[in-house]
């Protein structure tokens, strides 16, 4: 143990160093998610040797739709991939399990929590929710049936395969702008289409980038109201102030309008949320329902400043709020024996 970790006892598969009859599916903490809040948990959650499981369904979080990072402190500049594969390498060199799972079931009974994926079902004194948000829809007839055919989320992700072709781009934030810039080092026409009179406040360095891309048209007071196409996405209508609807022929359309906070598991625990729908905590990552802490984008901990390094903060103490909570609370053991299951 480094001088950086707390004294404390040494936790073993039985959970909080206790003499009880092991079960394989007990563990000290659940981490839900594989984003950046959810590996700098599961690192701390090992450091402190916790008997420690990881549950997500989509690995990387947003990190993974970042294409260059400059601002995660000690890279100059990092693809966000590659951050992602950095730190699940590292949490999986210090022993912690991960399920590639969605966790559709938490329940708490007693002093014990249980989560279930699919028909699997384990067992913890505590739990993480690093779960982040879900990329909001634009809601219009047949995005759904179109999306991996023209419509797409994470300019990161499907932007080479736009190499040549005409695309728009739906949002105006800080996101959206780096996603256009992305975009424009591959399409030979991007739009920009966005409901607001001005771009929401992207940072001064992505206007400057995107300054410097002239196959870029912004389209302001604008909104897609259709998709076109049958097999494939041929083009979009918008409707734009002043100017009525307009068709563009464009192959791809990115949509890049925010994200909600993914909260049906704290919900489902009874966890506070607050007016904007995400998981209130305070300063330790402690949420009101006793062994529940958060991390990351699906919190309030950081307010608007939703970042890698944020998220990677907070899951650090996360886990050390969950060390000191296993540690307080030595009872499991009863629990393992007991075989408490979800129904």
């Amino acid at each position: 143990m480094s001088a950086h970790e707390p004294a404390g006892r040494h936790m073993d598969a039985r959970g909080a160093g206790d003499k009880a009859v092991e079960n394989s599916d007990y563990y000290d903490v659940i981490i839900v998610g594989q984003g950046a809040a959810a590996f700098s948990a599961g690192l701390y959650a090992a450091r402190y040797k916790m008997k420690t499981l990881m549950i997500g369904e989509e690995f990387g979080g947003e990190t993974l739709t970042s294409s260059i990072i400059e601002n995660y402190p000690g890279y100059l500049q990092i693809d966000g991939l590659d951050l992602m594969v950095n730190m699940k390498q590292q949490v999986e060199a210090l022993g912690v399990q991960i399920i590639d799972g969605r966790a559709d079931q938490i329940e708490r009974e007693g002093g014990r929590i249980g989560v279930r994926v699919g028909e699997e079902a384990y067992k913890t004194g505590s739990v993480i929710l690093a779960v982040g948000r879900e990329r909001r829809k634009l809601g219009l007839p047949r995005e759904k049936e179109l999306t991996g055919k023209g419509v797409a989320y994470c300019a990161t992700c499907d932007a080479p395969l736009f190499r040549g072709k005409v695309v728009g781009l739906a949002g105006g934030g800080d996101a959206a702008i780096k996603g256009a810039i992305m975009l424009a080092n591959y399409a030979t026409k991007v739009y920009i289409i966005y409901r607001g009179s001005a771009l929401t406040r992207p940072e001064p360095i992505s206007l400057q980038k995107l300054s410097e891309k002239p196959n870029v048209e912004t389209l302001l007071e604008a909104t897609v109201v259709e998709l076109l196409g049958e097999e494939r996405l041929q083009g979009v209508v918008i409707e734009q102030k002043g100017q009525g609807r307009i068709e563009l022929a464009v192959e791809g359309l990115f949509v890049e309008i925010g994200a909600d906070p993914r909260t049906e598991l704290a919900e489902a625990l009874g966890v506070e949320l607050n007016e904007r729908g995400e998981i209130i905590v305070n300063k330790l990552m402690r949420t009101n329902v006793h062994g529940v802490f958060a991390a990351g984008d699906v919190t309030d901990a950081s307010g608007d400043l939703k970042q890698v390094v944020t998220g990677a903060a907070q899951g650090a103490i996360a886990a050390t709020s969950a060390y000191q909570h296993v540690s307080e609370h030595p009872d499991a053991c009863e629990y393992h024996a007991a075989g408490y299951t979800i129904d």
